[in-house]
């Protein structure tokens, strides 16, 4: 027959299974939440917002007192149903009470409150997170104990627990984000920007540089008149100029400037000297990293510079445009010429061109291919054939179907390229 304190005791065992239910919520909540997130909101002055920061940067602790008080209250509230269901059932209550207990808090207080933390996270962090900081403060005289034990034992097995993140394990945390959402078309775009930032440091200048072969420059010897009519008839602003051979880059002039001088030598511009026009030419090895590149543009108030190699060779140009093209796809303005590069197909392949950079076909199509030791299309196709491909040749690289179209010489012209079923296909040009 239940008595008096029976009830008691049931009523007890509710109300530690809420206990728990909440406790482990918070648990959940505070492993899932959204660390980002929660910094915005603190900074739009949300003051929950602000307690659940102080909670994450003393995790360790925090989740220390979760547990340690989820233990007590289910070992109590198992306690206090034993004693219940041994009290009407003799010594199989023990039995019975193991069997019910263990099914109502794994379903109620472990599955149902953590199933709804893991979909509510950053709602259920910041309503728990007064209770989560006064238990932290209460059981801190247990956690002190139980987190040198724990430590202690951990150093004897060779495990370092000194909490510290170092910064390519943030980058990588940043960039798996970043992917999480690949599967959102409508941030495709976003996407695609943010991941070329974080990329900023690993790329260098010649994978994006305008080859010498595609350079705009001219011969400073050439007649003053031939040299205005072809720096005004060119879609640049800023253009080279060399002397004996094209390596040999004295300077480069500015539009502007030039214009100026026009005004100047209105009557005769046979006596107008361009080389006295330009400015010292900036030269820059391809090594360059990007971000390295971005600040110099920004600390020398230019943008344009020459790179070279490591023997001092001409290389390409590199611009300001260059880098922020890389970032937020192309800028097309009234002057840019039209440059073919892709082609869709009819069976949904495309024709590339050999020089395409294949970090324009990655952020174009969303596509994976390796850009570490090739800057082109071309370039990786022959890195990995390891061999100059013939006209007709079909390799498979990385999931992909390349048969070369076209070739001119030693140079690899045009490729069609058929990508795996399950990539997209845009058909715009790039």
């Amino acid at each position: 027959m239940i008595t008096t304190l029976d009830w008691i005791y049931l009523g007890a065992v509710v109300v530690l299974l809420l206990m728990s239910a909440l406790l482990s919520a918070s648990e959940t909540a505070l492993t899932a939440v959204s660390r980002p997130l929660m910094h915005q909101l603190e900074q739009d002055g949300d003051v929950r917002a602000a307690l659940v920061n102080r909670l994450l940067q003393r995790r360790e602790r925090v989740l220390g007192a979760l547990l340690l008080g989820n233990n007590m209250v289910n070992i109590l509230a198992s306690a206090l149903m034993t004693s219940i269901l041994i009290g009407l059932f003799g010594e199989a209550g023990v039995a019975y009470a193991t069997a019910v207990m263990t099914v109502i808090l794994v379903a109620f207080g472990e599955i149902l409150p953590k199933t709804y933390a893991i979909h509510n996270a950053d709602r259920a962090v910041r309503r728990a997170a007064p209770m989560v900081l006064g238990l932290t403060f209460l059981l801190a005289p247990f956690l002190v104990v139980v987190q040198s034990l724990v430590r202690a034992t951990l150093r004897l097995f060779g495990v370092r627990v000194d909490g510290l993140r170092d910064i390519d394990t943030a980058m990588t945390e940043l960039k798996g984000a970043i992917e999480i959402h690949a599967e959102a078309d409508e941030v495709r775009h976003e996407r695609a920007m943010l991941r070329s930032i974080l990329e900023l440091g690993d790329v260098t200048v010649e994978e994006i540089m305008t080859h010498r072969r595609n350079a705009f420059t001219l011969d400073a010897d050439l007649p003053p008149e031939q040299l205005l009519d072809q720096i005004l008839a060119s879609p640049y602003t800023r253009v080279p100029l060399w002397r004996g051979n094209p390596d040999n880059i004295i300077g480069v002039v500015h539009a502007k400037a030039l214009l100026r001088a026009l005004r100047v030598h209105m009557d005769d511009v046979s006596h107008l000297d361009v080389t006295v026009l330009a400015q010292p030419p900036w030269f820059i090895p391809d090594t360059t990293a990007l971000i390295d590149q971005l600040q110099s543009f920004r600390d020398r108030h230019e943008h344009f510079a020459l790179v070279v190699d490591e023997y001092g060779v001409f290389l390409g140009v590199v611009t300001l445009e260059d880098i922020l093209e890389e970032i937020v796809g192309d800028i097309k303005d009234e002057h840019d010429l039209a440059v073919g590069g892709v082609k869709r197909l009819a069976d949904g392949s495309l024709a590339v061109a050999g020089s395409v950079t294949l970090r324009d076909l990655n952020r174009e199509f969303d596509w994976r291919l390796p850009d570490e030791r090739a800057a082109t299309l071309a370039g990786l196709l022959l890195h990995e054939a390891r061999r100059i491909p013939e006209v007709g040749q079909v390799f498979g690289f990385f999931g992909f179907r390349f048969e070369i179209l076209r070739r001119h010489k030693n140079q690899i012209g045009l490729v069609k390229v058929t990508p795996p079923l399950d990539r997209n296909l845009p058909g715009q040009q790039i």
